[in-house]
């Protein structure tokens, strides 16, 4: 006879009550062990002597109950297998590296596949999580401010996990823009942990599994393709995980809302950014706010304050220099904030030191002294104004912002 041990029989409780993990987790408070719900050990209620949890009578959801039968145990001992086949982990919630915000919910999963290089306490326990969460038809508006947002986040005291569903548009931008700032980001996914969805962000996946801190989680089984049915309890994970939840755009209807309602319930922060009236994108993000369900956001900064991680760690001085505690060299510190915004390599790096150095130089002289394409002198020009880094007269003459 074959013995399993309880995280197997964690891993098949998980399968079986995923989509209702209250109930699964009643049970395995009444049954004492989750090896007792398959062994024989542990009467059904109604078998049971004295009192049953309220909840776990088997006719409340029969078919849930028709699985616990040791034939599970086995196709969980082949699970474990596969995770353990594939550089995966397995966290389950009566583990110690289980996410203790996530423990707090009331529906908390049973189990949590992770992919990732760090281990968990680096993943979870190591600084708070902000989820960012938007529509996937995510507007030019959109994306400006969400890169926005996550850049002020990248500079605040206390630096927070970007948290994201790994989607098109809203996701991708905040995971991304986590990356590119050094901030550690979790994506939770729809999908078994051996997939990517969508495809696009196959490349971003392995970004995230590859960076400190970073990590793909889900409850869902390996080999577990996406259905729209999925999308609903990783909506549920972002929330929880989340200390606050950040609605960047948003339709009258979506998965967005899904998730700042959980939030709600979980009693997390929820920020919303407001847009035009008649923009069906912002009609999610404006209804939340009109109905005082989520905190309007006016500003990057006054997230980062909102949300009590400290000003940011580099500010700018009188007459625009630019300056942090103990610096004495204004180039070399803005140099460090643009490589960090925008990575090493990125023309916007030599374009703001020019600046610096040259206040009102114009976007010719940039081209000249550069050796670059003018098109691409303007195009960095209007993402580090857009940013707030430089402003540009009527004659396009730069300067550094004050």
């Amino acid at each position: 006879m074959t013995t399993y041990d309880e995280t197997v029989a964690l891993c098949a409780l998980n399968k079986i009550f995923g989509y209702h993990p209250a109930l699964g987790l009643k049970l395995l408070q009444e049954a004492g062990s989750a090896l007792a719900l398959f062994d024989g050990s542990w009467k059904t209620p109604g078998q049971a002597g004295g009192d049953v949890m309220p909840g776990t009578d088997r006719a409340s959801h029969p078919e849930l109950f028709a699985q616990l039968d040791p034939a599970q145990l086995e196709w969980a001992a082949r699970e474990m297998d596969r995770i353990r086949a594939g550089g995966f982990r397995f966290l389950t919630f009566l583990g110690d590296d289980y996410p203790e915000p996530l423990r707090e919910c009331p529906d908390p999963p049973i189990g949590l596949y992770l992919n990732g290089s760090s281990s968990p306490a680096e993943i979870f326990q190591m600084r708070p999580m902000v989820a960012f969460v938007g529509t996937r038809d995510l507007s030019s508006y959109g994306k400006d401010w969400c890169r926005k947002l996550v850049m002020a986040l990248s500079e605040a005291r206390v630096q927070p996990c970007i948290v994201s569903g790994l989607a098109l548009g809203a996701d991708g931008v905040a995971h991304q823009t986590a990356l590119e700032c050094g901030l550690t980001t979790v994506g939770v996914m729809a999908t078994g942990i051996d997939k990517v969805y969508p495809f696009q962000h196959e490349k971003l996946a392995m970004e995230i599994v590859r960076s400190p801190g970073g990590a793909l989680i889900t409850d869902y089984p390996t080999d577990t393709s996406p259905v729209a049915l999925n999308f609903v309890r990783r909506n549920r994970i972002i929330a929880g995980l989340a200390r606050a939840v950040v609605v960047v755009e948003s339709k009258s209807k979506g998965g967005s809302l899904m998730t700042a309602k959980y939030a709600v319930e979980y009693g997390r922060d929820v920020f919303a950014l407001p847009g035009r009236a008649d923009d069906i994108r912002s009609a999610g993000c404006n209804s939340l706010i009109h109905e005082h369900m989520a905190e309007i956001i006016t500003s990057p900064a006054q997230l980062a304050d909102a949300l009590g991680l400290g000003s940011s760690r580099v500010q700018r001085g009188a007459g625009g220099s630019w300056a942090t505690p103990g610096s004495e060299d204004p180039a070399e510190v803005l140099r460090a904030t643009l490589v960090k915004r925008y990575g090493a390599g990125s023309l916007l790096v030599p374009v703001g030191l020019a600046v610096l150095e040259k206040r009102g130089i114009t976007p010719e002289e940039l081209t000249s002294s550069l050796q670059k394409p003018f098109g691409q002198i303007l195009s960095a020009i209007g993402t580090l104004e857009a940013d707030g880094f430089l402003t540009t007269d009527l004659l396009g003459r730069c300067s550094l912002s004050v």
